[in-house]
């Protein structure tokens, strides 16, 4: 797991914000915001410094793209 920003999240996960790479997306019982890669991977991420209401936000961008997202 990789506790992460916001802002540096957003930058990691750019380049593969698309159904080319990801697989889905959500967030486990512990809030941990979890991706799913098509290759197998999977990315655990504690993002500290934002809300319920902005990682919401996220998934529902991530939705928008395309990109499976689990509730």
């Amino acid at each position: 797991m990789k506790t992460c920003s916001l802002n540096d999240f957003m930058e990691e996960i750019k380049p593969w914000l698309d159904t080319d790479h990801i697989r889905e997306a959500h967030l486990d019982d512990k809030g941990h915001f979890i991706l799913q890669f098509l290759d197998g991977m999977k990315n655990v991420y504690h993002i500290d410094d934002c809300n319920a209401e902005q990682i919401k936000g996220i998934l529902k961008d991530l939705k928008s793209k395309g990109i499976t997202v689990k509730d």
